[in-house]
């Protein structure tokens, strides 16, 4: 009897010693994926089913509505990611050599790695120079290509076959079943390329979405009469500004890189079917956007899929149980919403970007959260859930408890944000804001703009799809008074110059 009471007491312990292991972390980036088009956001693009796998990470977890970035640029914030620091504090500006990223610098999987983690980075950063702080890591070169891509490591250059968003996942996986130390938590950063520009789709996917018409947005062709020189200025137009070569492969392609792997080949149907177009403008504009949404719809494709190979490897291996799964993207994107595509500018399709949270036993399955939550959250949460220090200087929180349904009483009621990329890719000009659930206040400065400081500002409660810029308005001054003191008080207290 003694010794049957001696093994249920060690059964007991080892089972409570399992529940207590520290949780291993998956963190799934993509670059430039909107929000618009997972299908658990909803929208206009929700029939389509566009992504089921992330819905079901979505219907398992917590969908975050109002997850923002700092500085909606891929390199800065992917330093912001890395940092817990906004773009004035971790050095990253720009996308530009001009602001290097210091790799030197504190950063959280280097903490992590001290704290006993297994740390890996895999995929797209787009920080030039060796990665520090992780025992593996293998990265694409720059933005990297669609097919045939080079990866650096610390073993060098190497180039693989195959497409790219399939290569990084089977790296990621086999660096979970065969390089990882497995007497350690991990933490593993799958980072995909897709679905950046230029949109070159997996050639199995190339006749996905064929024969129908991606639904427009009802802003494509907005004429900005409220707007700024900002909005009337900017070089992202998908009517004047997406090329039919590179973008759209409608003509013969420019770049060698493009023949490489028979990527020239898959679009030689497009090209002579639109060999001599005769368009109007508007007519032209909607050809254009239904062809980037089916390419870029398309990469999201191998996305998912791909994110489904991971989901599947972690269930068979034993591993969902106690591996927490967050998806995300280094910023929005415009899906023709104001007539354009990229990204940069302050209002809401590039500011906001997806948060998907997988916690089982914590986060709560098919919940939604809408409290304000940033890109500069992003480390000071990987922290939390190791249970490792958190560095003052970090200008985030853990949204560790929000994930869990208990959102702090001292939680932000606002958002402070920043562009600086100008002169640059699409002329978007300087511009900060700040953000609440209600207003948006964004001040646009530099010598090309009206009188050196331009200002807009919308109601996102009456005009969500910030048409209607107020600034001018005599009757709401005192909100832009407060607005203006809310601004003041963020760069303050983030210490911006």
């Amino acid at each position: 009897m003694k010794i049957l009471s001696t093994l249920i007491l060690l059964l007991c312990l080892i089972s409570a010693g399992a529940k207590n292991k520290r949780p291993n972390i998956i963190w799934i980036f993509t670059d430039d994926h909107s929000y618009q088009t997972i299908g658990a956001y909803g929208g206009r693009l929700q029939s389509l089913n566009p992504t089921p796998n992330i819905d079901q990470l979505a219907a398992e977890g917590i969908r975050f509505d109002k997850c923002y970035v700092e500085n909606s640029i891929c390199a800065p914030s992917r330093a912001a990611l890395l940092t817990g620091k906004m773009s004035h504090m971790n050095g990253k500006f720009t996308n530009t050599k001009k602001h290097p990223f210091n790799h030197d610098q504190q950063q959280f999987q280097k903490i992590l790695r001290k704290n006993g983690y297994e740390t890996a980075m895999i995929g797209k950063i787009h920080l030039d120079g060796d990665m520090q702080g992780f025992n593996y890591w293998e990265v694409l070169i720059g933005q990297g290509s669609y097919v045939n891509p080079t990866l650096l490591s610390e073993n060098g250059k190497k180039q693989y076959e195959g497409y790219t968003t399939d290569i990084i996942t089977d790296k990621s996986i086999d660096w979970l079943e065969n390089k990882r130390n497995k007497d350690k938590p991990f933490m593993m950063m799958l980072h995909h390329k897709a679905p950046h520009r230029p949109w070159v789709p997996k050639r199995e996917h190339m006749t996905m979405y064929e024969d129908i018409s991606i639904p427009e947005p009802a802003n494509l062709f907005d004429d900005y009469a409220t707007r700024t020189t900002a909005a009337h200025g900017q070089e992202m137009s998908i009517l004047k500004d997406m090329n039919l070569d590179r973008d759209l492969k409608m003509k013969e392609l420019e770049k060698e890189w493009f023949k490489k792997g028979g990527i020239d080949d898959r679009f030689d149907e497009r090209r002579k079917q639109y060999a001599n177009l005769n368009l109007s403008d508007e007519e032209l504009a909607r050809l254009k956007y239904q062809i980037y949404m089916k390419d870029y719809l398309r990469c999201i494709w191998s996305v998912d899929e791909n994110i489904g190979r991971v989901m599947a490897y972690l269930k068979e291996s034993g591993l969902d149980d106690n591996t927490i799964v967050m998806y995300s993207s280094d910023q929005g994107f415009y899906m023709g919403e104001h007539g354009w595509f990229d990204k940069r500018f302050m209002y809401e399709e590039s500011f906001r970007t997806p948060l998907i949270v997988r916690w089982p036993g914590q986060a709560k399955a098919g919940s939604v959260n809408k409290d304000l939550i940033q890109n500069i959250d992003f480390a000071e949460t990987f922290l939390d859930i190791a249970g490792a220090p958190i560095p003052d200087d970090m200008q985030g929180k853990s949204i560790v408890p929000i994930i869990k349904g208990k959102t702090p009483k001292d939680w932000r009621k606002s958002l402070y944000y920043h562009y600086y990329e100008y002169p640059g890719a699409h002329a978007v000009r300087r511009h900060e804001g700040v953000a609440n659930k209600q207003y948006k206040l964004i001040r646009f400065y530099g010598e090309d703009v009206k009188g050196g400081e331009e200002w807009e500002l919308y109601n996102l409660k009456k005009d969500p799809s910030e048409m209607n810029n107020i600034y001018s308005n005599s009757k709401i001054q005192g909100v832009i008074k407060e607005m203006k003191a809310e601004l003041k008080r963020l760069k303050e207290q983030y210490k911006v110059q």
